[in-house]
């Protein structure tokens, strides 16, 4: 399994009453597949994963499974601020057919460096399947330090992270000191300047909407095509900009429903939009002929 290219970090779609939407996701996942992702992440971050049941998780799963239907990898957010939960939720993905799992570093706790590295060799000593480390700082208040990845990289199932620690300086380091090891994007808009430094691609939140022009974007750079996909990323730039001008997934779910897509609102703690914020959105979407939006 190869763990590069764009790969969408999918929205869980509610309908009004808050209900899952299942037949909402799986028409995301064949658009996605259609528009040429490499892979779906269900239940991460832009899942609204905190805000899911077990019994939920489970459908969710399944779904996604059974609608790609080995067409592309199925990577399951399993990660948790509990170690033994987060062993329960790994082993759980690959029994439903999850192809690998990405685990966010413990949120809240505020683990050591050592504690992190505990975290995840006691995950990776109980499980067996392929693990993409999940590092932002940003939601869970510590940095997973160069040292302690290189560590963890020499744990038999961990073969990726996910890098969103905002620094380029940071990946470029990773990059650099853990050879042959795979480093995907966590931000959208560092995309380029991540597979321009030796990473392979990124999981994404713009491409929930866009999945054709983030995929191009991604395969040009791969390819060496930096001329066209410069282009693209300045294209993207708007969006990528645009889909964070408040808490993720909040404005990605808003632009998918007035692009006519599945996705609904968000479960709170997330609320809507603010209102100056949804019109600055709507500009932004405008530029998109591919979204028709009015």
């Amino acid at each position: 399994m190869e763990l590069s290219g764009c790969i969408t970090a999918l929205v869980t779609p509610f309908d009004k009453n808050l209900q899952i939407d299942y037949a909402g996701l799986r028409e995301n996942v064949r658009f996605q597949i259609k528009n040429g992702v490499s892979g779906l992440v269900p239940l991460g971050t832009t899942g609204e994963s905190p805000t899911v049941t077990d019994d939920e998780r489970d459908k969710i799963i399944s779904a996604v499974v059974e609608e790609t239907n080995d067409k592309v990898p199925v990577i399951v957010g399993t990660g948790t601020n509990s170690t033994e939960k987060t062993i329960k939720y790994t082993k759980h993905a690959k029994e439903l057919g999850a192809d690998a799992v990405l685990i966010v570093s413990p949120y809240y706790n505020k683990p050591t460096q050592e504690g992190l590295y505990r975290h995840f060799k006691a995950v990776s000593d109980s499980v067996d399947i392929p693990i993409i480390v999940y590092n932002i700082q940003g939601r869970t208040g510590v940095n997973i330090e160069t040292p302690t990845l290189l560590r963890m990289s020499e744990l038999e199932n961990i073969v990726a992270v996910k890098e969103a620690s905002g620094s380029i300086a940071q990946m470029m380091d990773v990059i650099d000191q853990l050879a042959g090891f795979t480093v995907l994007s966590g931000d959208d808009n560092m995309t380029l300047p991540l597979i321009a430094a030796g990473g392979k691609g990124i999981i994404s939140v713009v491409s929930n909407l866009l999945p054709r022009l983030v995929s191009d974007m991604v395969a040009a750079a791969l390819k060496g095509d930096f001329a066209n996909a410069r282009a693209l990323h300045y294209r993207l730039m708007p969006i990528f900009k645009g889909a964070f001008i408040e808490t993720n997934p909040i404005p990605i779910k808003t632009a998918m429903q007035l692009a006519g897509m599945a996705a609904g609102p968000c479960r709170l703690p997330l609320c809507e939009m603010l209102p100056q914020n949804l019109e600055k959105l709507k500009g932004v979407l405008k530029k998109y002929e591919e979204l028709k939006i009015s």
